[in-house]
């Protein structure tokens, strides 16, 4: 089995909020989704695409919606290793297209393993805020 070690970070932040954890290679990119998410407190709710060239709206993406392979797979319902990643990749994590959230995700680490692992965070450094304008009093106005 395959352990991957990965640093994401929000493009354009990789030195100031990042984290650093290992995730298994038997879980799907769903998973690695909803990890990235909650590793950035983030509330998992909007559509998303895995950027396999690192660039947005290159056509390239994996969508998170039921089309299905060739295999009858849903696209991100399939495990990391059949990415075949290498060491020093780098993909995106496209997230909430109205906000437009993009997550560089640089492959830092694979090993072997003998059996799977939860996610581990290795490193954290510094916080973003999935809403920083949101105003609780409006919508409770709203409501």
């Amino acid at each position: 089995m395959k352990r991957y070690t990965f640093k994401v970070y929000p493009k354009g932040l990789g030195r100031e909020v990042y984290r650093v954890f290992t995730f298994s290679g038997e879980s799907t990119l769903d998973s690695l989704c909803i990890e990235i998410l909650g590793q950035f407190d983030f509330i998992y709710e909007h559509l998303y695409a895995f950027c396999m060239d690192n660039s947005p709206y290159s056509g390239n993406e994996d969508m998170h919606f039921e089309y299905q392979n060739e295999l009858g797979e849903t696209e991100t319902d399939i495990p990391v290793k059949k990415l075949r990643l290498a060491k020093g990749q780098k993909f995106t994590l496209h997230y909430d297209y109205g906000d437009d959230w993009l997550f560089v995700i640089s492959t830092q680490k694979i090993e072997d393993v003998e059996e799977e692992e939860p996610p581990k965070l290795l490193k954290s450094k510094g916080e973003v805020e999935q809403y920083p304008d949101w105003d609780d009093e409006e919508w409770d106005e709203e409501e």
